[in-house]
């Protein structure tokens, strides 16, 4: 039988708001807190590291392979490699699997993985003709050919793009995240008070595990004008939040006839999250107990315009490998990130649908919707954030800590990704 990957122990940074307590710190710093807290806190000799798997979305100019800075930062001997990978909202889980890849290919036993995100600090950018410009005038020798130049740029010229939006739309379709949710609620006729009521549970559920949540958790300096305290909690999770409030909130995506607000979307956010996985024979010989297994994943392309639905043909694809396993009535816990309100309950909606499953999985059931009991059961990512490159390691380490919890064996994780895919993860206990 083949080895088992091995999630033995995982930490993570607050996740705060875009522009908030994490602001200062860039995504190799918040990445480098969360390795250097993994290998702290459960005593890990790093000599036994063969390979750190970080993922990114946006990975920074100033640290090229995100994860070997990181590594190297964190106190990895040099020869330990490092490799940064990419996969829109599924990198954190890109990371997870690569890993059992390499396990399975007889390439190492032992892994530093994760996902680190600082989207305060992407970018802004200049269009190509205040680029070309800028490079002209630094380029001119004489004071003359400078003022010629200078002479040239127009207003427009000082208008950057914004890097985030621009990542957050998609090429092929030409939508943006938002839009493509409004796709998505038009189509199955999800109200606006149905999306607001699914983000106030969201924020419920995550004030009422704000203790939980902290287990995860490693407190960060995070030395700015703000606070010289460490910043211990997500900053997300609201507990004033109401209904009335929801609803107040104008539409972001469609302003003229659109559902989706700033309240019912998950948050922009910045934080990491590291994971040590080894081989389960690798785990018993150096003593590791681990919290749990990577039973079984994949992942799916689908239809760029309706990526919120990734999640459903992922989770088929996971059973169809699988047959007569893995689906949502086996869980005992299902995570299923939370890009939006209105897409997660298309998604759940489709997953009840005959007709869905017939047309689009093409199999002859429904998946079966989990039980709202059951679901996202500490608060999703419109409550405490979506740092995109973190989410997908964060569902895992949220998920295997209250599998532990309730003694739980079985979690489905599972995500849509920006550009038409979706990615579902088995995990279980022993």
């Amino acid at each position: 039988m083949a080895s088992r990957l091995a999630i033995i122990a995982g930490y993570r940074t607050p996740f705060s708001r875009m522009g908030t307590d994490l602001a200062e710190l860039s995504a190799d710093d918040l990445g480098r807190i969360a390795v250097d807290a993994l290998l702290t806190r459960t005593g890990l000799d790093p000599e036994v590291v063969d390979e750190v798997i970080f993922g990114c979305v946006a990975q920074p100019a100033e640290a090229v392979n995100l994860a070997r800075v990181i590594a190297l930062r964190a106190g990895l001997p040099q020869r330990v490699p490092a490799v940064t990978v990419q996969r829109n909202c599924a990198s954190g889980l890109e990371a997870l699997t690569q890993a059992e890849e390499k396990m399975l290919a007889g390439r190492g036993e032992v892994f530093i993985v994760g996902g680190t995100e600082s989207m305060s600090r992407i970018p802004l950018l200049f269009n190509d003709r205040a680029s070309d410009r800028f490079t002209r005038l630094a380029r001119a020798k004489s004071l003359l050919d400078k003022v010629k130049i200078a002479s040239g740029f127009r207003p427009a010229d000082f208008r950057p793009r914004a890097g985030l939006m621009l990542g957050l739309t998609d090429a092929v379709s030409g939508l943006n995240m938002g839009e493509t949710a409004e796709v998505l609620v038009r189509e199955w006729k999800i109200p606006r008070e149905e999306q607001d009521a699914f983000a106030l549970e969201s924020h419920r559920r995550a004030v009422a595990a704000k203790e939980k949540l902290r287990e995860e958790i490693i407190p960060v300096f995070a030395a700015s004008e703000r606070s010289s305290e460490p910043v211990r909690d997500d900053n997300g999770p609201r507990e004033e939040q109401s209904a009335e409030a929801l609803a107040k909130l104008k539409p972001v995506f469609d302003r003229q006839c659109g559902t989706v607000t700033a309240g019912n979307a998950s948050q922009i956010t910045d934080g990491a999250v590291a994971l040590l996985v080894a081989s389960e024979e690798r785990a018993h010989k150096l003593g590791l107990e681990p919290m749990g297994f990577l039973t079984a994943s994949a992942y799916v392309g689908c239809d760029p315009k309706r990526m919120g639905m990734g999640p459903l043909f992922a989770i088929a694809k996971l059973q169809a490998d699988h047959p007569g396993k893995f689906g949502p009535a086996d869980a005992d816990l299902v995570e299923i990130n939370e890009a939006f309100a209105g897409q997660v309950l298309a998604v759940l909606r489709a997953m009840d649908s005959a007709d869905f499953a017939r047309n689009a999985l093409h199999r002859d059931d429904p998946l079966g919707a989990p039980e709202r009991e059951i679901l996202n059961v500490n608060g999703g990512a419109v409550a405490l954030g979506h740092p995109v490159g973190a989410s997908g390691a964060r569902l895992v380490l949220t998920a295997l800590r209250e599998l532990t919890r309730r003694n739980g064996k079985r979690a489905l994780v599972t995500l849509c990704v920006g550009g038409g895919q979706g990615a579902a993860l088995w995990l279980e206990r022993e």
